[in-house]
């Protein structure tokens, strides 16, 4: 009992002491063997492997090995830069992937004819082009009239074999380092641009590969096949840099009427690489497309798995094509979903939830869930032809273009669920809406509710109105980033601030604002002044100018800052349409000039100047912020003074963001000047259109421009009760007493005034 007492003492201890002593037992055996006589061979093999591992060399090693261990010992080399060579400074790509030398995948180049430039090469531009990284379309002699959107190259000489020859010429020579395939195909093929992408991904770019569908060279009396142009072909990167020594020389020696036979016959004489139709296990898929045949009655595996389908032969096969290969796209991407689905399904009641933490629909992600009420989204009401609540706080408003169209095809996709689900036992016809409830959940998508009223019939013929609620949702789709032309914060921007007679009172904080934050910090901003005069005061400009105290100013300011000019452009005008005012200054401005327009009211600082740079790309993009507006002293918060900084102010209390304005705008003058071009035929039939837009209106209809609008914390504006002008259009006019009213305090504020007016009333 004793001996049992004491073992269950030391049980836990016994790893720790068995540890212990085996590891004293190692230490002491390597002392031994580390210890022993120096003249043992055993201890001299085990000196020069330690010796040869950590690169350390005793005293008796130096002797007996001499010089020729030499290389294991750390030396410092100095630098000694060369006085009479000029420093070289590095310089460092602007990308990640150039410095490290990654390269895309791959770039199509598409060879066609003058002929049949604006027909299928438009209809190939249409269809697939855009789904590749980069497409070219190469050809001799170009039309007269370039079809829009398509990168085209044109060499000057119709011959199909000197266009060949340029063709690998130029995609050597200008993309050789920035891809790992080619491929280059006819104008008369349709490519599988998925697939295509796909099969390279697979492949090596560092193997000589010549990949296509192998053709018989004319006489078949060799093994060597060449790659059929009309089905398209890749060629690999290192192919393409040891093929170009030879080009010069392929042009010269080998006779052939065919551009695909001349460039295979140039590969196998001097490369001496045939065309293959498998590598390593994979198959460049083709399909032969018949005289007369119907891509919708098409359903071989041949054309289902195919990466280029030839000939088309007129435009409209290749769209019919098109949709047919998008359609099988989408029937495989909707088996993908359902298969998905059952497995999530029958997973489900391994997690702690079980069967009921599965959520409708399957895979999609759950409902959010609020845990205030401030976080709580509201649901729409909405019918047929009306929507319960409108932008301008009205109870009822008509259903009207975006909103109608989304309302009809959630109503017709209901129905066809619904056919969908219950055919042949019974189908649906919709009789009428009774409700129906929408909102957007920001974690999922558009989620609906609909009380339909449905007339079912039977397969006897019976029929009978039932009335039954479905859910549908509208998922949110995958992110895509969009590729945006590199800018940068270096651009000067030029301010423009037009100033009428009544609004020069709001000048003088304007200027204090801009002398802070532009010119005592050195930003490359400049500033024009447009005044606007009256016909009344344009005449009596030489007895009275009402912008006299405001030039003033103005001189005040270059006096304190010598290398600083301010100038002023005098308008004569009775209605200053935006439009036209901007017609004068963009003659008076370089082409490449930032245009920022401002108003009286505007405080200017550098952060949103930065931004103003960063979101005006030129040839790309326009915008329009969307600024902060100071609710009225007189009617806001009464316990707190107003916050006039950028990001110190509270939304409930201080003010708003204006939506109804959109006089603040960055722009360069090239991209304006380019829709007021395109405007121009316009303004002939009707000459008041100036009068009734504005710039954002010029750059909406006429640009073709992304017009990015959003909010800017860091562009404020002082409460100003605006002058709102009825000679302007009427959509303008509304803006501005939408803007007035909407400008004066919240909702909070606005209902305790009325409150304490009616208190002071009945007392």
């Amino acid at each position: 009992m004793r001996l049992s007492s004491l073992l269950a003492v030391f049980r836990p201890a016994l790893p720790l002491i068995l540890g212990l002593s085996l590891g004293c037992s190692l230490s002491l055996l390597m002392v031994s063997w580390t210890q022993g006589d120096a003249d043992d061979s055993c201890g001299e093999e085990l000196g020069n492997v330690g010796l040869f591992v950590g690169g350390h060399r005793g005293d008796r090693a130096d002797s007996r090995d001499g010089a020729g261990n030499e290389d294991f010992t750390p030396r410092i080399v100095p630098y000694h830069k060369d006085p009479n060579k000029p420093h070289k400074k590095v310089l460092r790509t602007r990308y990640i992937h150039s410095e490290l030398g990654i390269r895309e995948h791959l770039l199509v180049g598409v060879l066609t004819s003058r002929a049949t430039l604006n027909t299928l090469a438009v209809a190939v531009n249409r269809t697939v082009a855009h789904r590749f990284h980069r497409t070219f379309f190469f050809t001799g002699l170009r039309s007269a009239k370039l079809p829009h959107g398509m990168t085209v190259v044109a060499h000057g000489d119709d011959r199909p074999v000197w266009l060949m020859y340029e063709t690998v010429r130029h995609l050597h020579r200008h993309h050789g380092n920035e891809y790992d395939w080619f491929l280059l195909a006819q104008d008369d093929t349709y490519l599988q641009a998925d697939r295509l992408a796909q099969l390279v991904g697979h492949l090596s770019s560092g193997r000589d590969l010549y990949l296509g569908r192998a053709e018989e060279f004319i006489g078949g009396e060799e093994k060597a096949r060449y790659c059929h142009g009309g089905y398209g072909y890749l060629l690999s990167q290192s192919l393409l840099g040891k093929l170009q020594p030879h080009l010069d020389t392929c042009r010269n020696d080998i006779l052939s009427v065919r551009p695909d036979e001349w460039l295979g016959r140039c590969i196998i004489d001097y490369l001496g690489l045939t065309c293959l139709e498998v590598y390593q296990e994979m198959r460049y898929q083709y399909f032969e497309l018949g005289k007369n045949a119907d891509p919708e009655r098409e359903d071989s595996p041949q054309f289902r798995n195919a990466l280029a389908v030839h000939p088309v032969s007129e435009p409209s096969l290749m769209y019919r094509l098109h949709k047919r290969f998008s359609q099988m796209e989408l029937e495989w991407t909707y088996q993908q979903i359902e298969q998905l689905q059952m497995q999530i399904n029958n997973l489900s009641h391994l997690t702690p939830e079980g069967k009921a933490g599965t959520t409708w629909p399957i895979g999609i992600t759950a409902p959010f869930k609020p845990k205030t009420r401030f976080e709580v989204i509201n649901w729409e009401y909405f019918t047929e032809d009306h929507v319960y609540s409108c932008l301008e706080s009205a109870p009822k408003c008509e259903l009207r273009g975006a909103d109608r169209a989304d309302v009809s095809a959630v109503l017709e996709m209901a129905v066809e669920r619904l056919n969908a689900r219950y055919q042949p036992q019974l189908r649906f016809r919709k009789r009428r809406l009774l409700n129906g409830y929408r909102r957007f959940d920001p974690t999922r998508g558009m989620e609906y509710v609909l009380d339909l009223v449905l007339e079912a019939y039977t397969q006897k013929g019976h029929s009978q109105v039932l009335g039954r609620r479905v859910n549908l949702l509208r998922p949110l789709s995958s992110i895509e980033i969009i590729p945006m032309p590199y800018v940068t914060e270096a651009t000067r921007v030029q301010v423009i601030l037009p100033v009428t007679a009544p609004e020069q009172d709001y000048v003088g904080n304007f200027l204090d604002t801009y002398v802070t934050n532009m010119l005592d910090t050195r930003d490359n901003v400049l500033l024009t002044f447009l005044f606007i005069y009256d016909p009344f005061d344009a005449q009596r400009v030489s007895q009275t100018d009402v912008f006299a105290g405001l030039k003033a100013m103005i001189s005040e300011v270059e006096k304190r800052y010598g290398d600083v000019k301010i100038p002023w452009i005098s308008v004569k005008t009775e209605v200053p349409s935006q439009v036209k005012l901007m017609d004068i200054i963009s003659k008076k401005h370089p082409v490449d000039t930032l245009f920022f327009l401002a108003g009286p009211w505007t405080e200017i600082n550098g952060d949103f100047l930065n931004r103003c740079r960063m979101n005006a790309i030129s040839s790309w993009q326009v915008f329009f912020p969307v600024h902060f507006q100071e609710f009225s002293p007189s009617v806001g918060s009464r316990e707190q003074p107003q916050s006039s900084s950028a990001f110190a102010f509270d939304p409930l209390r201080d003010g708003h963001f204006d939506r109804q304005v959109f006089d603040e705008a960055c722009f360069y003058n090239a991209d304006y000047m380019t829709a007021r071009t395109k405007m121009a035929a316009d303004i002939l039939d009707n000459e008041e259109l100036l009068e009734s837009m504005d710039v954002y209106d010029i750059f909406v209809r006429y640009s073709g421009l992304h017009v990015f609008r959003a909010v800017e914390p860091a562009l404020v504006q002082k409460y100003v009760r605006r002058a709102c002008n009825p000679r302007f259009s009427e959509d303008i006019y509304h803006r501005c007493v939408l803007s007035n009213l909407e400008g004066l305090a919240s909702r909070s504020h606005l209902s305790m005034a009325l409150f304490e007016q009616e208190q002071a009333n009945s007392t």
